[in-house]
């Protein structure tokens, strides 16, 4: 997926198209609301910010990259991790 993304970036730039890759680090959801407590707690002492994202959280990075405001990003990934990823 970011290999298309970047691609697409590239090929289509000059039509004024975006494409951009969000990845999502450890999201709170119903499935992994299922995991044992410890091992939810084990994730979260990993996470520079020491919490789960949630579904919110990276439905704004999709806002923002689907705004204006994000008319000068292209071709990258965005990593919602709380820091994971470093």
């Amino acid at each position: 997926m970011i290999g298309l993304a970047k691609s697409i970036a590239a090929e289509m730039g000059s039509r004024g198209i975006r494409a951009n890759a969000v990845a999502p680090g450890f999201i709170i959801t119903e499935m992994t609301g299922q995991l044992p407590e410890e091992v939810r707690a084990s994730w979260a002492e990993k996470i520079p910010l020491k919490r789960g994202g949630t579904p919110e959280d990276v439905a704004n990075v999709c806002v923002f990259l689907g705004s204006d405001l994000s008319s000068y990003v292209s071709g990258q990934v965005i990593h919602c991790d709380g820091g994971m990823n470093r």
